[in-house]
This record gives structure tokens, C-alpha cells and sequence, in this order.
């Protein structure tokens, strides 16, 4: 015991060990966030503790250290016992390194994107479309769907697809929905290219979503076939996953992106209005008729270092919520059949409350990530009391997510939904105003809608560097998905192209609650 306490070398050798050991304890500790992350209690005092019990041994260590030098000579003695005790400073260094690895992935950015603007011919009025169902349904049928359209503060220069547009002398064909699909998605990706300069072969992974187009080969295949590129391009068809999808799609890319060098990923989001037109009578399969509208959006996201400044944005986070495990939620909106064979979505007279709910579980996620610790405590505060001391008739309390964002994209599904959101999330007119007037002028397309409303942003001259957007997306399952972008630089409109530019400064309007329509 002794000569151990006079050997100044096994003093350095323990003290070094326990700073070793005190980094691979607390190695694990970082990745609390994530793996807790359907834990709101653990997952906030992870992401708040984290920095402190990696602080406090640190400090500890190193006065216990310090405390044990008392002349130069030490200090010099020391440090030359430091040089010598090298396999411990590389294991050290190693797990340092390690941490940095697994906890700082890729940076994503979002170089640019585009959303497709149908043309005028493609355009038709709500008295229109009344028009073609009063040809085409029973009255009480066509009742339905005017009740739905005078109210669903859409204005009559939406856009629908031909094979509609000529309903009834014309029934609607597969074929006729494979080529309208592929005029919106060859528009949006010929402006993406056009506004990025990228040559397409440089595109190393292709990602298409739409809901109830399922051709064979697929949409993702005919995208390689039309810009010819490269046999190693990896590519990516999501069907099935609703009004969402888009933001699902930008999640798989980031995941995508994570695991390549320098590439390219392109995300393509649309949707094929005529192939979930229900001509059949029952009246739950009949709403969806009236909500859709033809649109889609090209997204070029990059992980390469070089164009990060050119770009836009840089993605932040991505926090998904599924509640299919509840039947309720997964049947809110559901495919079927009817009695005559006609396929059609079924629309629930649930799925505001399914979303509200959906909405919850996403932002409890969501919350630790973005908001200031002064809100993150008060909620945690409102958790402790609900959950520990069992106070049922507290009110809820609500972050002001207003201090964690200066814009919101939520999706357009329709008016009682942004009416919810703007109500749930305690927003302003301003905030709402570009999905509100996305709705208006162009209607529910679908997944691609956020990205009409970022474009309104963009036009409107909003976005300035280093402003934080969070875009919201609901769909069926029943799910609801969070993207966090951060701007990375200031966006003049002048120098800006997208279907906003040439009519954004008669906007915003004033949308009537409800528009009056005749049979």
C-alpha cells in the first residue's frame, strides 16, 4: 500500500481509468433521447439532464486531479506520465470519437423544391363540378356533395383532371389516370431540375407517394425510365399512407441519406384525383369527391456538405405518430367496396377527434426538441400532476409552440381541420394564413399540400435566415407526422419562381364561411 501511494505513475494510471470509465458510463446516457422517445417522462429528463451528468463527473474528476499537485515538479512529472500512459488517453479519445459519430448524424439539406401549377384549362369552377355530379348521381347524392363544396372555402379556380372534367359522356379509364398523373409529376420534377441546375442522372435515390395510384411498373420506375437514370438509383414507391405520406417520404430519404456519400435524393409527392372518384351512393364514400384537387410537389434533398449553401432549409427533425393499434383511428378513413362494387373512401364522422388525439401524441414527442425549457418544465409539471398525483380535471395545458416556430404548414385536409389546429395550438391569423389560402386557391392535393404553403411563405418574402417551420401533415392509419426546418438563408421573393409569384399579391382574401351554389 505503501509504494502504491508513493508511486506517482499508479496515480496517474487510476485517475486516468476513472476518467475513461466515468466516458463509457455516460456514453449510453446520449442516446436516451431517442431510444424513450414514446416515454415523455424519461425522454424530458434526458434531454434536460444530459449535459449535466456529463458536466459534473468531468469536473469532479478533474479537481481530484488538480488537488494532488503541489509543486512544479509535480506538474511536470505528471505530464511526462501523461505521454507515457498513451493506450489510455487513445481509449479516451476513442469513445470522444465515438460519441460524436453516433450522436451528430448527417446534416440534411433541402436544396430546393417545386410544386407543380396545372394550366388554365385544367381549371374548374365548384358550380362546375355540381354541374357534372348533378349529371351524374341521384339527387340526394348530389345534395350531399353541394352542401360539401359551398362549404369547403375553396374558390372556383381549383384544378381537376380531365377524365373528371368530362364525366358523364365519358367514363374514366386506368390509362387516363396513369397519363394525367404523369403530366403533374414530370411538371414538378422539369421545374426542380430547371430551378437546381442538378442534371438528373446526378439523382441517387427517387422516392414517389400517392395514395390509390398503384400502377405496374411502378411511378418511381416510370420517373427512371423518363429521365433516363443511372441502374444504381435507388428507388421507392409509397401507396396507401394518406394526406401524410410527403412527410413520411422526407423521413425515408433523411434515413436513406444517412447511410450514402454525397447524394442526391429526390421526393416526389402527388396524388390521382380520378382514381378515388367514388360514382356510387353511399354517402360516406362521397365527400372525398369533392375534396381533391390535382397538384404535386418535387423536393431535392442533399446530405453533401458543398450545398449547404445553396440551399434552403436544413432539416431539423422528424417525429412520426401511428395510432392504428386503435380500430377507431384505423378506420377513420378506409378504403371498401360498396354493395354495387364501387370502390371509394370512407370518411368516419370521427376523424376530427382522431386527429386532435394523434395531434397530442405527436407534439408530446415533438415538444423536448423545440420548445424553450421554461415551457418544456411547465408541461412536465402539467405530466407530474396528471399522471403521479392523479388530478383528472386539471386543464391541459398546451405549449406555446408560437416560441419554438416563426411558421406553420399545416396540412390543407379542409377547413374543420385548420379551424381545429388554429384552435388546439392557440395560432394566429398570420400563422394560419398560408394554409388557409392554399385551400383556397388550390384546394386539398393531398400530401404536396404543405409544400404550396411553404411556397406562399417564400412568395409572401416571410422566411428570413434562421426562421424555424414546422409542417404537420394528418392521413390515414391514422397518423400524424412533424418535418422541422430550419432556413438557412433569406429568400427574396424577386428572385423566386413557384405557382404564387404571378398572383400572391392579391392575396390574402376573406373566404366566405359558406358559397352558395345552384342545382
Amino acid at each position: 500500500m505503501g509504494d502504491e501511494r508513493g508511486n506517482p505513475e499508479s496515480h496517474l494510471s487510476k485517475r486516468f481509468s476513472f476518467l475513461a470509465a466515468s466516458a463509457v458510463l455516460l456514453y449510453p446516457t446520449f442516446g436516451l433521447g431517442i431510444e424513450t422517445a414514446n416515454f415523455p417522462f424519461l425522454y424530458i429528463l434526458s434531454i434536460a439532464m444530459a449535459l449535466y451528468l456529463f458536466i459534473i463527473p468531468v469536473i469532479s474528476a478533474l479537481k481530484f486531479y488538480l488537488l494532488t499537485l503541489t509543486t512544479l515538479e509535480d506538474l511536470n512529472n505528471h505530464i511526462i506520465l501523461m505521454l507515457k500512459s498513451w493506450p489510455i488517453i487513445l481509449i479516451v479519445f476513442l469513445v470522444a470519437a465515438l460519441y460524436l459519430i453516433r450522436g451528430r448524424p448527417r446534416n440534411i439539406y433541402l436544396v430546393d423544391f417545386a410544386c407543380y401549377k396545372p394550366d388554365e384549362a385544367d381549371m374548374m369552377s365548384k358550380q362546375q363540378l355540381l354541374d357534372i355530379m348533378s349529371s351524374t348521381f341521384v339527387d340526394e347524392a348530389v345534395h350531399l356533395q353541394k352542401k360539401v363544396l359551398e362549404r369547403s372555402g375553396y374558390s372556383d379556380k381549383t384544378y381537376l383532371p380531365e377524365s373528371i372534367r368530362r364525366l358523364p359522356e365519358k367514363i374514366m379509364t386506368f390509362e387516363e389516370s396513369r397519363k394525367g398523373t404523369e403530366k403533374v409529376i414530370f411538371g414538378a420534377i422539369d421545374d426542380l431540375l430547371a430551378k437546381t441546375k442538378v442534371k438528373a442522372r446526378e439523382i441517387g435515390i427517387v422516392i414517389v407517394n400517392i395514395d390509390v395510384l398503384t400502377p405496374t411498373p411502378s411511378l418511381s420506375s416510370m420517373i427512371v425510365n423518363h429521365y433516363k437514370l443511372g441502374v444504381d438509383v435507388l428507388t421507392y414507391n409509397i401507396c396507401g399512407m394518406g394526406c401524410s405520406a410527403g412527410l413520411i417520404s422526407i423521413d425515408l430519404a433523411n434515413r436513406l441519406l444517412q447511410t450514402q456519400v454525397s447524394a442526391y435524393a429526390m421526393v416526389v409527392s402527388t396524388e390521382s384525383t380520378d382514381s378515388g372518384y367514388n360514382l356510387g351512393k353511399d354517402k360516406s364514400k362521397l365527400v372525398s369527391n369533392c375534396l381533391f384537387r390535382v397538384g404535386a410537389a418535387a423536393i431535392l434533398l442533399s446530405n453533401c456538405f458543398s450545398d449547404s449553401r445553396r440551399s434552403k432549409y436544413k432539416l431539423m427533425h422528424v417525429v412520426r405518430t401511428h395510432k392504428g393499434v386503435d380500430d377507431r383511428a384505423f378506420k377513420s378513413i378506409y378504403q371498401e367496396q360498396d354493395e354495387d362494387g364501387n370502390i371509394g373512401i370512407s370518411l368516419s364522422k370521427g376523424p376530427m377527434v382522431v386527429a386532435g388525439e394523434t395531434l397530442k401524441s405527436n407534439i408530446t414527442t415533438l415538444g423536448p426538441l423545440v420548445l424553450p425549457m421554461s415551457e418544456q418544465l411547465l408541461y412536465f409539471g402539467y405530466l407530474i400532476a396528471r399522471k403521479f398525483f392523479k388530478l383528472k380535471n386539471i386543464k391541459p395545458y398546451i405549449p406555446d409552440f408560437k416560441l419554438a416556430f416563426e411558421h406553420f404548414f399545416i396540412h390543407a385536409g379542409g377547413r374543420a381541420v385548420l379551424d381545429e389546429m388554429e384552435k388546439n395550438l392557440d395560432l394566429t391569423e398570420w400563422h394560419m394564413e398560408p394554409s388557409r389560402m392554399t385551400l383556397y386557391r388550390f384546394g386539398n392535393t393531398s400530401s404536396s399540400s404543405v409544400w404550396y404553403e411553404l411556397a406562399y411563405s417564400e412568395a409572401k418574402g416571410r422566411i428570413k435566415k434562421g426562421d424555424r417551420a414546422w409542417q404537420i401533415g394528418f392521413g390515414s392509419g391514422f397518423k400524424c407526422n412533424s418535418v422541422v426546418w430550419h432556413a438557412l438563408k433569406t429568400i427574396n421573393p424577386a428572385m423566386e419562381k413557384n405557382p404564387w409569384t404571378d398572383e400572391i399579391r392579391h392575396f390574402p382574401v376573406n373566404v366566405p364561411l359558406v358559397m352558395p351554389l345552384s342545382v
